[in-house]
Order: structure tokens, then sequence, then C-alpha cells
């Protein structure tokens, strides 16, 4: 069972509208689970956190929710003295799948059937009346994660921390370690400290989220079928859906961010096409897509793109694919096509050097200035003002060292 203990859930809060929220403390001190850490969190730490939940919601990607970092006035103690700060953390609930490990391994069955039955009441009230309620419910979070960890990848979001103690049974992103955004499109890239092998890295998140999904199946198979054999066998079908699931919402995401409504079957070819020219020639995942965004009204190349001797003849093909969108639907202008992209690929994202900087002036300085005025762009990423803003490219070979951390 992972988990560094230092979360602390004071309850929960019901709105007007009867939605359901818990409200959490993170780096409040110990609990039963720290183990041998101390319970508490830093300041860097806890703004990082709260700046990435804002930015995964500014993209309209589910996320857990920061309402506050507080200083505490104590220091601690990690790769140097830093003020601890406690974070206000509030989600539509923080059952995980490392809370079935938890209740499997010291309650067994009885224990995850009644933590079944809280999440299907809490979260998926509508799988009471089927059949097979477990069934239905193990089906529904792999789904749930599927469309989740696609959004991450269209984002380029690098989690840096997938166990199982990190995914949540509602699909909401949590615990804002050791995260990035990608800039250089590369499915290998790592900015975790603590992942020396590339378990976590950008293009394995798929895999970790079914691997993780398979753990929580395993809690789950006592319950699926009295029938051992059925029971593994439901597990599986289940579980193997994951890979289908991921691809249909991944290629639906990728599909808009080039502007396309339907499927061709040389789509994929396409898509394959763009990001090897990203990865040989090191673009920038984000600013490549938002630059074709903006280009996509005209019939040749942005300079940018066309100074590079491959990329006009990709650049003809995508031309051609939205022509034939364009002439199956005569009501789907390129203007229609652009307002797709526009929606679909945000002009910034939460830089690892603007992240590392506001911080810094934050912790350091205690300026809150810059990370006020970040935020406010994280809120809107969409918006064309932002389009032209130099200091969304980092500084050439900022991410060849950086690293992330936990703050445990």
């Amino acid at each position: 069972l992972l988990g560094d203990g230092r979360a602390m859930v004071l309850g929960e809060h019901i709105t007007p509208n009867r939605e359901r929220f818990d409200i959490q403390l993170k780096g409040s001190g110990q609990t039963p689970f720290s183990r041998r850490g101390d319970g508490r969190a830093t300041l860097g730490s806890m703004l990082r956190e709260y700046i990435f939940s804002e930015a995964m919601a500014g993209l309209g990607i589910p996320s857990t929710r920061s309402l506050a970092v507080v200083e505490t006035g104590e220091k601690i103690m990690r790769e140097k003295v830093a003020p601890g700060a406690v974070l206000t953390r509030v989600a539509t609930s923080h059952v995980r799948v490392g809370t079935f490990e938890f209740a499997a391994a010291s309650g067994g069955a009885p224990a995850v059937k009644a933590l079944a039955d809280y999440a299907i009441e809490r979260h998926f009230p509508e799988l009471s009346a089927r059949k097979n309620p477990i069934s239905a419910f193990l089906k529904t979070v792999i789904d749930r994660q599927a469309q989740l960890v696609a959004r991450w990848v269209l984002a380029g979001f690098i989690h840096g921390v997938m166990n199982t103690d990190n995914m949540t049974i509602s699909g909401e992103t949590i615990d804002y370690g050791p995260c990035a955004f990608m800039n250089t499109w590369n499915p290998g890239t790592v900015f975790s400290s603590i992942d020396y092998d590339g378990r976590y890295a950008y293009g394995n998140q798929p895999l970790m989220a079914q691997w993780n999904l398979a753990r929580l199946a395993e809690t789950l198979l006592p319950l699926l079928n009295p029938d051992e054999a059925t029971a593994l066998k439901m597990a599986h079908e289940a579980i193997d859906s994951f890979t289908e699931l991921y691809q249909k919402y991944w290629l639906q995401g990728m599909l808009a961010r080039l502007g396309l409504k339907n499927r061709h079957e040389n789509d994929l070819k396409l898509i394959n096409g763009l990001f090897s020219l990203m990865k040989k020639h090191h673009l920038d995942y984000t600013a490549t897509l938002r630059t074709l965004t903006l280009a996509v009204v005209h019939t040749y190349p942005p300079v940018n793109l066309a100074e590079l001797s491959d990329f006009p003849d990709w650049y003809l093909a995508w031309q051609i694919r939205l022509e034939q969108e364009t002439a199956l639907d005569r009501q789907w202008q390129m203007i229609d096509v652009q307002n797709l992209m526009l929606a679909a690929n945000p002009a910034c994202i939460a830089r690892n050097h603007l992240v590392e900087m506001v911080i810094e002036k934050a912790v350091e300085q205690k300026n809150y200035s810059p990370l006020t005025e970040f935020l406010s762009v994280l809120k809107d990423p969409f918006a064309p003002k932002y389009d032209y803003a130099d200091n969304q490219i980092p500084p050439e070979g900022f991410d060849d060292n950086y690293k992330t951390f936990c703050g445990t």
C-alpha cells in the first residue's frame, strides 16, 4: 500500500445544489498512515498542487481542486529547509483504487463490499439497479479512467507518480506532486525525480492506468461472481476493454485538435506523421498544434514550420484531408474547422519554467503577484490574447535536467 499519509479528510460538504464534496487537508501532520514520514508539506509543493489543479480545470480535465494554501510558520526539511504549508483540497470524494486495496488487505471481501456499495451510492447510484452492480461499477470506473488518461495525454500532461493511491474512483485527477506538462513532443518524457526507469513516462500512462485498474479488479473478484473462474473471466474482459476505450477517447480528441469531426481510415497515419515530425525536429507539442490552429484558414504552412523541408508535405496531406471533410458537409467551412481547433488546442499551459518562476517568487520573495497573474492565465488557456506570449516557449535547454519532486 502506497501513499505518504499526510492527507486528512475533515468531512463532507453538501452544496445548495445537493452536490457532495470531501474537504481534505494535505500537509497538516502525521496520520496513522504516515509510516516514517512527518506528514508535513512545504509551501512550494502545495503551491504547485494549487497551480496544477487550476491548470487542469482550465483545460476542462476532471480534477480535484485546491481551495487554499496556508503557511504554517514551520520549517520543513526536504532537499533543503523550506517553509511549511497546508493545502485545503476538495473532491467529489477521495476514494481511490488504493482505498480498495487497503479494504481488501485489512477487512477482506466484506470490507470491500461495504466500500463498493458506498462508492456506487455516492458516485454512480444508477448502477444499483443493475443485475450485477459490482461488475457495472468496475466497467464504469474503467471507462472514467480511460477518458481521463486520454485527456491527460491529449494535453501533454505527465502525472509523474501513477500509483494506485493516485487514481480516484470518480475519475478526477489527484495528487499533483512530480507532475509536469511536456514541451518537446517525446513519448519517453519523464520529469519526476523518483521515476528512474520511466515507468510513468508520458507515453506509458495508459499502460499504468490499466495496471492500476487490474489491481482494483483483483479486490472485487469475490464480489463479481461466486465462481472464481467466472469472476476472473469477467475481470479480464473488463480490464481488456480499457485499451479500446482509451484509443476511442484519445482519437476523438486528437481529431478535434486537427479540426476533424469524422474519422477516416488514414487519420492515424496522418496523426503519427505529425508526431514523427515533432520528434524529429524537436517541436513543441502545444505550440505546434496552436500554430496549426491559427494557420488552418490558409493554404500554406506557417513560416516557422515551412522552413522544415519535410513539413510542407505533411501540411498538404492535412489540407487535403480537411477539404474532404468540408466537401462532405457544405455547412462545415474552414472557419468552423478553426473554431473546433481553437476550443481543443490551448494557447498556454502550465509550463515548467513558469511554474518554477512563480513558486520561487512566492516562496523566496513573498511576492505573490506573478502567481496571481499566472493563475488568471491558466483559468482561460484557450483565449486568443495569449497566442503571442513569448514566455510560453521554455528557454533552450531548460528541460534537459529538469526534475520535479513529491515534496514528502
